[in-house]
């Protein structure tokens, strides 16, 4: 005995819909559910059928108090049809005419295109060029390092760093006067706690001799003797 096909969503909607044009009456969403079965729609699947029925503008919805009422008339359904209808008739209309515009469009681009010795000729030599474009692109980036606007650019970078060394370094030589001005009996201490610190005897300056900067970037390097802290 074979099994019994359960009725689609389209079926289901169909179902719903005959008994709102048959009472013409509102219905409340409790009673929609008892009377679904009878149409062979189980009331489990009442409430998701009629939702997709308001969602389409196929039955309208409206509370009143504290229920909820769904109705629909022939009427208002066949004017919702219809105004649907007259929708799709437009688009089909409008993509008609953008398809006509396109073929034209196409036929048009054809005129000179025709394939003949000389266009054969022609791309062959613009495929030619695209690929040793391409090549000499890859090569330049090979070279990139030596370009001048990056060699300009790495020697703006390091006389930033090289300055921000120096003040560093500045800062440190001028601390250190002060604690020695301010803790002369702490020098050992001190003297340790500097070395510690890799703050040793040839702590200087930086200097730039072994990277020429170009000459409006060129700038005295500052030196400034220690005073004996002794």
């Amino acid at each position: 005995m074979s099994k019994k096909r359960g009725l689609s969503m389209e079926e289901k909607r169909e179902k719903m819909l005959q008994i709102f044009y048959e009472s013409q009456d509102f219905f409340l969403l409790k009673e929609l559910e008892k009377m679904g079965p009878k149409r062979g729609v189980i009331s489990q699947s009442v409430k998701d059928v009629i939702q997709s029925l308001v969602d389409d503008d196929l039955v309208a919805k409206d509370k009143i108090g504290i229920s909820i009422y769904f109705w629909s008339l022939p009427s208002c359904a066949g004017n919702q049809l219809r105004s649907i209808r007259q929708k799709l008739e437009t688009d089909l209309h409008g993509s008609n005419k953008r398809l006509a515009e396109l073929v034209d469009q196409c036929e048009a681009l054809k005129k000179g295109r025709e394939e003949t010795e000389e266009r054969t000729e022609a791309l062959t030599q613009l495929k030619d060029i695209e690929r040793k474009h391409k090549e000499l692109k890859n090569e330049m980036v090979q070279f990139a390092d030596n370009d001048p606007a990056t060699l300009e650019a790495k020697r703006t970078a390091i006389e930033v760093a090289h300055q921000s060394a120096n003040r560093w370094t500045d800062n440190i030589f001028t601390l250190r006067q002060w604690c020695s001005n301010n803790f002369p009996q702490a020098k050992e201490q001190l003297e340790h706690l500097y070395t510690e610190a890799g703050i040793t005897d040839d702590f200087d300056y930086i200097e730039l001799s072994s990277f020429p900067l170009s000459s409006s970037h060129e700038a005295d390097t500052p030196k400034q003797l220690v005073e004996d802290e002794a």
